[in-house]
């Protein structure tokens, strides 16, 4: 009896641990999916979808996200990736690859016989420590004519001196004030055309041609009217329209409409920017005026366009006001330039706020993406660093932590002290990945760098992927923003902690439309 009481109670400890298992290979494989382009030597991934289209990136969260995944846990990940994408725009791969690495100890502790809760807990304990420390070596980055604000830019380009220069230009036309601002994403300035040259200049792209080739190609000086609406006349619907008083209605709409027109061209408007479609008496009205008219503007675009020229953005009945009311909703720009080849409207010296748009230059199509994927990741770099300083890169950060959260586990009694060991060996990951994908031996540097750092007292040293020797990171001019290496470590730890809570997967039932089921 005492022995099928033994099995059952060893086959209860199977099925609670095989849901672990089952969660922390799909954790594992995700990182796996990821790891390879971590670091300066770290290599391309190349997407294929069901039709044979290519994406080929060097970018974590590109690959998370194009990636067929189907494991709950695995999307999980994927979310928290796609989390710290839109917080801070950089830093998926270092998360997800220490997500792995937690997940990976955390596994390990549980089937040596540590409770869960207890590996959480020391969790929770390592992860506190790491992040506070990691905050106390952050250095303020004052200007952004320091040096480092270029380094952050090069590093997180991928050594893509060209989109470096281009993103370090756009955030000193900016300003650092505007790169503070917790509602702006640098990295939506960031435009990549095939066959354009790499340019910064103040102002914004509309990425349609104006309506028709007889409006004017280029306009100086001009007044900006923006239209979230379309410029068309108020329907009526076909059963109204089929009466005499609503055919009546329907003539006195379009009267009106063109009065409203005529107005916007007496007013002396040069450009239109209109969310929807223009009816064509509109564009025949605008095009004699002398009016450029871009319609059906992306809403993200037509935004930044409004507020870039001070213009406020009216519905098609606002045109009904008065001239002189209509005047307060126009915004200003010194030009207005249509670019035939690339298809674009270029708005540029707004009388609004400051916006700059970085043109990032592609010789083919096949490239465009990841170069403007490149170029976001540094906007994105050089505005965390604005925010939150920089620390060192290559993983020497990282490693410097290790050490201190070791220290912390010598005070922890009990079995919390292996949770502990589990942030210790996350955080050993990057240096060791990015040694790993630079062809040298993982143990051997981690040693040599430990060492180092422990003798010195140096917390940048990390190992130069070129030579393989041990290196002052920030001496080479690798640095990273504080804020994405700690929104990294916090997200991989809420990931972990969330897949070793969970020791039950069950399929949850198909729900019925109890509607369909209700009497009538």
């Amino acid at each position: 009896m005492s022995l099928k009481k033994e099995a059952a109670s060893g086959s209860d400890v199977d099925e609670r641990l095989a849901a672990l298992i089952t969660n922390a290979n799909a954790i594992r494989a995700i990182a796996s999916a990821v790891e390879g382009t971590l670091g300066p030597k770290g290599l391309d991934t190349m997407l294929v979808d069901k039709f044979g289209e290519v994406v080929i990136t060097n970018d974590g969260v590109t690959i998370l996200t194009m990636m067929e995944a189907n494991h709950p846990a695995a999307r999980m990940l994927i979310n928290i990736a796609r989390a710290q994408q839109e917080e801070v725009g950089d830093g998926t791969t270092t998360a997800t690859v220490m997500a792995g690495a937690l997940v990976g100890s955390g596994v390990e502790q549980v089937t040596r016989g540590v409770p869960v809760a207890r590996v959480i807990e020391g969790l929770r304990v390592g992860l506190k420590k790491a992040l506070d420390f990691m905050g106390a070596e952050a250095r303020p980055v004052t200007s952004l004519q320091d040096p480092v604000v270029r380094q952050v830019a090069l590093v997180a380009g991928r050594s893509h001196e060209d989109i470096a220069d281009l993103v370090v230009q756009a955030a000193i036309m900016i300003g650092q004030e505007k790169l503070k601002d917790p509602s702006f994403k640098f990295s939506e300035a960031i435009v990549a055309e095939e066959g354009a040259e790499n340019e910064v200049f103040m102002g914004v792209i509309i990425n349609k041609d104006r309506i028709n080739r007889q409006m004017p190609r280029e306009l100086s000086q001009l007044s900006v009217l923006v239209i979230d609406d379309a410029l068309e006349p108020e329907e009526i619907d076909d059963e109204a329209l089929s009466t005499e008083s609503g055919f009546a209605r329907y003539l006195q709409l379009q009267e009106e409409f063109k009065q409203n027109v005529q107005k916007i061209a007496g007013l002396g408007v040069g450009l239109v920017l209109v969310d929807r479609g223009v009816n064509d008496a509109a564009e025949e009205i605008l095009t004699d005026a002398g009016v450029m008219v871009v319609q059906r503007v992306a809403n993200k675009e037509l935004r930044k366009a409004a507020e870039h020229t001070g213009a406020r953005m009216i519905k098609r009945t606002g045109l009904k006001k008065a001239p002189d009311e209509l005047k307060k909703f126009l915004g200003q720009a010194d030009k207005a330039y249509n670019d035939e080849k690339l298809e674009q409207v270029w708005v540029l010296g707004g009388g609004g706020k400051p916006m700059a748009t970085v043109l990032v230059g592609a010789a083919t199509a096949e490239v465009v993406g990841e170069r403007e994927r490149i170029a976001k990741d540094a906007a994105a770099s050089v505005q965390s660093a604005i925010k939150g300083g920089v620390v060192p890169g290559g993983g020497s950060l990282e490693l410097a932590v290790a050490r201190e959260v070791e220290k912390v586990r010598e005070g922890i009694r009990g079995m919390a002290a292996y949770g502990v060991d589990c942030v210790v060996e996350a955080l050993k990951r990057p240096m060791s990945q990015i040694v790993a994908n630079a062809g040298f031996n993982p143990l051997e540097k981690l040693g040599d760098v430990i060492a180092a750092q422990a003798e010195t007292g140096k917390n940048s040293l990390a190992v130069d992927c070129d030579s393989g020797q041990v290196a002052d990171m920030l001496e080479m001019g690798i640095a990273d923003p504080a804020i994405v290496k700690t929104y990294a470590l916090r997200a991989a730890g809420e990931v972990a902690e969330a897949i070793l809570r969970i020791d039950t997967i069950i399929k949850k039932r198909e729900e019925k439309d109890t509607r369909k089921e209700m009497p009538s």
